[in-house]
């Protein structure tokens, strides 16, 4: 009984260190705009972008980054109209698409919408239901 109990309690502890561990319970710490152009970047190498190519995209994501955190940073403070943010952050996602049809040629500008790019969303956390039921 005494083992049963001691193996209860350490599968719980072991289970609270590795949600903790993970970011579980809201402890979740976003990433600089420096490190989104890096994860971004590793996943534009299919794109085989060349040098000149790699430098002004890097410019574009950057900016695009940094506005999106202002745009963030200015919901949390209390202007959070959630319609009026998704509505800026359509548009500096519009205004960062325009920047890259001018780095990209058609093919890789093709392969960024359609292949890249919806990997590079925020992923929601958790159940909550979406509906499919």
């Amino acid at each position: 009984m005494k083992k049963a109990i001691f193996l209860l309690i350490t599968v719980v502890v072991a289970g609270i260190y590795t949600a903790n561990a993970q970011g579980g319970g809201g402890g979740f710490q976003r990433r600089t705009p420096e490190e989104q152009v890096k994860a971004v970047k590793e996943k534009l190498v299919d794109l085989k972008l060349s040098t000149d190519q790699t430098t002004k995209s890097d410019a574009v994501f950057l900016k695009f980054y940094k506005d999106r955190d202002k745009l963030f940073e200015e919901m949390r403070g209390g202007g959070g109209d959630r319609d009026a943010m998704r509505e800026k952050s359509q548009k500096l996602a519009n205004d960062r698409d325009e920047e890259l049809k001018k780095i990209f040629d058609e093919a890789q500008f093709k392969k960024w919408k359609d292949e890249i790019e919806p990997t590079t969303r925020p992923q929601r956390r958790g159940g909550g239901g979406g509906g499919n039921n």
